[in-house]
């Protein structure tokens, strides 16, 4: 039987994530991170994953999800000869969006929460500082939370603690939590891989930026 006591973290060492595991450890007894490969150009994001979750003291787990790169073959994160988009075009989504990314995730996630009695998934997607990503809207991770419920006949529930919170709100969460210096510091957002505030020129860089001045301005 899934514990309500427990949840699972979809985890990537990045800002959203990190948040996420340290609400998920105020909200439930047991809290574990999963963390995936897919091919990723910022696969030191699960470096920094690992010691964030040593860090936090929640199990951590790594599965290899390359197929993925096999895939999204017109994706810049997972293609090195792409150029990264770096801004949104219009009407349709930057080249930094990986076509099923959050569709894999969350099904391999339920998978492994079946199989560890857990109920509770956690991740970090948010519709409020929109992206263009289709697969980080509320009505894709209901949809979803229905589909994985009727084909496994559990009852897990998803959550989405950033759904309707813009990047100040994020970083205004993180400082509640107590990590806003973790977050600041020992995170990687960027699709670069660079720590911290990143290499300040790709998309997450801009919006993780945007959204930090507006809450630093926010608390003078």
């Amino acid at each position: 039987m899934l514990s309500k006591n427990k949840a699972l973290v979809v985890f990537s060492g990045g800002q959203d994530s990190t948040t996420c595991l340290f609400w998920a450890k105020k909200h439930f007894e047991e809290v574990h991170a999963i963390c995936f490969r897919y091919g990723q150009k910022h696969e030191q994001e699960v470096v920094y994953a690992q010691r964030i979750a040593e860090r936090a003291d929640v199990p951590f787990t790594v599965l290899d999800l390359s197929f993925i790169s096999q895939l999204a073959v017109n994706c810049s994160l997972t293609n090195q000869a792409i150029t990264m988009d770096r801004d949104k075009p219009a009407d349709t989504p930057p080249n930094t969006f990986v076509p099923g990314r959050n569709l894999f995730f969350l099904s391999v996630a339920a998978v492994y929460s079946r199989e560890h009695d857990i109920m509770n998934i956690v991740t970090g997607v948010s519709q409020t500082d929109f992206s263009g990503y289709p697969d980080c809207r509320d009505s894709f991770v209901r949809s979803l939370n229905v589909s994985l419920n009727l084909a496994m006949d559990e009852q897990f529930v998803i959550h989405t603690p950033l759904m309707w919170k813009d990047k100040a709100e994020t970083w205004q969460l993180a400082d509640q939590l107590g990590i806003f210096d973790l977050v600041r510091h020992d995170t990687i957002t960027c699709y670069n891989g660079i720590p911290g505030d990143g290499c300040g020129e790709c998309p997450a860089c801009k919006l993780r930026k945007r959204g930090l001045e507006t809450y630093l301005k926010s608390k003078v």
